[in-house]
């Protein structure tokens, strides 16, 4: 046990002495021509180095310098600029005039991807090959190599040209690369953008084996979570994974395999984009859940839930001067040709639950158009194909939505329109806009549709009862049937709409049920909220009393006008007038057989200028 305790001293001895001959010996700063030649050679790019170089032996053999910067020719500013930098080197090939670098890491790095930075070549300059061959380490007698990149608390600056700039802050990245250009990645960080913060991390392994022509990353974890303006309370939290793959001479990204989460919904599916100065994007999509309320602020979605108000309540909206402002022309759409195929299981929208969607959505440079976009919703199904032109100056929408059996009281509730209305809605119709939006449809949008309703409930206002009640109390003659619900129930209805700049006209109304039947029309101002509709209600059943009375009101259609604002509807009848009507028709009619019984009567001619005065 002494020998090996003597003998580990005697090589630890051994050790520190060498590495202290390697420090007194081996100056460090004799590396920094080479590494700045290297550095030019291999990629142009000019190295700049701060302060002396010096060593760090503990606990690794590494060469420490200050303040480094890294500019590509002609640009005016650095790409990469850092506090310090730090390089982790093989002890061996030191003693032999080789540098092998195990590991490069910059501390508190500046990565600016701006116009500035970019790589500028003079007007005159001659130009050279395209790929400059390097010089061979044995010509030089050094040899260069790196294995391990480490980033810490370092900042990326990305800037397209004449583009807002986006900061990626808090960088950590940690990447291994094996000598087949195979590498692990390891990245967190933060972007801060429009009082929005994503904070993610990602693990990766990229093969760039077959770099430039092809480059490829499978993404085996990403986790991220976005808070701030118009986003739920809670924010958006969620994880990923995928395959992505470049292809350089087709200028080709492909997304495979994407597994996405985003609070309760979820993704997947395929896509592709080829980056021209066109982009061509190739989506396919899939999900089980997607909870669209899920991931917009809560004042986005109408709601009369009390909770989801109190949500409404805390989400913090977006403000104008980082919005800049909603883009109402979708100029955006001539930058790009795209085909996307999307497919749910559900689908949960302003608090309506739908199945079964699919959609299929084609952008050619600012045509778009929706061949398909069904879905099923309770016992019904609906479907909205259509067409957005956004290639002139003045966009122009149009839609033939087709409805059938569609539940119309959570359709109502949802865009908070507040008519007590229930039944199952039929609808097909051609509609035209310039905006596409629920406010707009309700301003500015025109079109004309077919509409037909079963077992319609009218909460609020009951016609027979109205009628009932004015008849009995004007003729004692007739009695009603009790009936206390306030609420006006048909068995079927249908009407013809026509859509103009926020009024909805309803033609050629017929409706009717065992106890009632209506003809008429009217009109809705879907901004102001209010109504004015003419019906001529025949009440069919529910009467008592004299039989010929009773007969005539079964036939008979009583005019009824409701008008008024949506919340607090007024009604006027002209039931008086009716009944009058009947009287003098039934006055007439004695009168009439009177006559005819008594032609040579004395009276006779008193009777009749009495029945030309009727």
């Amino acid at each position: 046990m002494r020998r090996l305790l003597t003998t580990l001293m005697i090589l630890l001895v051994v050790l520190v002495a060498g590495l202290s001959a390697l420090v007194l010996l081996v100056n460090p700063n004799d590396f920094r021509a080479y590494m700045v030649r290297q550095v030019e050679a291999r990629s142009g790019y000019q190295l700049a180095l701060d302060g002396p170089l010096r060593w760090h032996v503990w606990p690794q053999l590494s060469i420490l310098s200050g303040r480094m910067s890294l500019t590509a020719p002609g640009a005016s500013q650095p790409l990469v600029r850092a506090d310090n930098m730090r390089l982790d080197v093989a002890l061996l090939p030191l003693l032999s005039h080789q540098l092998k670098v195990h590991q490069v890491m910059l501390k508190g790095a500046v990565i600016q991807l701006t116009p500035q930075t970019e790589e500028r070549r003079a007007k005159d300059a001659p130009v050279g090959p395209s790929a400059p061959t390097p010089p061979s380490d044995e010509d030089s007698g050094w040899s260069f190599d790196i294995a391990k990149l480490k980033v810490a608390d370092s900042v990326l600056v990305f800037q397209h040209v004449n583009d807002e700039q986006i900061t990626v802050r808090n960088i950590n990245l940690q990447m291994e690369q094996n000598e087949r250009k195979q590498a692990h990645i390891e990245l967190s960080s933060r972007i801060n953008r429009d009082q929005r913060d994503l904070t993610f991390s990602l693990v990766a392994d990229l093969d760039a084996s077959n770099y430039p022509q092809q480059l490829s990353a499978n993404i085996s974890k990403l986790d991220y979570e976005i808070q701030g303006a118009d986003l739920p309370a809670k924010g958006i939290t969620g994880s990923g994974t995928f395959a992505a793959r470049w292809l350089e001479p087709q200028r080709r990204l492909e997304l495979n395999q994407l597994q996405l989460t985003a609070n309760d919904s979820d993704l997947q599916g395929n896509a592709s984009a080829v980056l021209e100065d066109k982009t061509q994007w190739v989506i396919d999509l899939r999900s089980g859940k997607l909870n669209l309320d899920g991931l917009v602020a809560g004042n986005s979605v109408t709601n009369i839930n009390v909770q989801q108000q109190a949500q409404q309540q805390s989400a913090l909206p977006r403000p104008i001067i980082a919005s800049g402002g909603e883009e109402t022309n979708y100029q955006s759409l001539r930058d790009f040709t795209a085909q996307v195929n999307i497919a749910a299981s559900s689908v949960v929208w302003r608090g309506l639950d739908f199945t079964d969607v699919q959609g299929a959505i084609t952008n050619n440079y600012g045509l778009l158009t929706v061949s398909e976009l069904m879905g099923k919703f309770g016992k019904g199904s609906m479907s909205f194909p259509g067409e957005l032109d956004a290639r002139k100056s003045q966009p122009q929408l149009s839609f033939s939505p087709k409805v059938e059996n569609i539940e119309i009281e959570p359709i109502l509730t949802a865009f908070n329109y507040p008519i007590a209305l229930s039944g199952l809605l039929s609808m097909e119709g051609e509609f035209t806009g310039d905006i596409l939006s629920a406010e707009a449809f309700r301003r500015s949008w025109q079109g004309d549709a077919n509409i037909t309703m079963l077992h319609t409930t009218m909460q609020g206002m009951n016609f027979q009862q109205l009628i009932q009640q004015a008849v009995t109390r004007s003729n004692d003659d007739v009695q009603a049937q009790e009936n206390y619900d306030n609420v006006t129930m048909l068995d079927n209805f249908s009407a013809q709409a026509n859509l103009n700049n926020g009024e909805l006209s309803l033609k050629k109304m017929v409706g009717e049920s065992s106890m009632l039947a209506l003809t008429g029309s009217g009109t809705l101002d879907l901004v102001k909220q209010q109504c004015d509709t003419r019906f001529d209600v025949t009440v069919v059943d529910g009467w008592k009393g004299d039989s010929k009375l009773v007969e005539v009101l079964k036939t008979t259609p009583i005019p009824l006008r409701v008008y008024g604002p949506w919340q607090k509807l007024n009604y006027s009848l002209q039931v008086d007038q009716v009944l009058r009507k009947q009287l003098q028709s039934e006055a007439k009619r004695r009168l009439n057989d009177w006559l005819d019984k008594h032609k040579d009567s004395s009276k006779a001619k008193d009777v009749k200028d009495l029945l030309d005065k009727l």
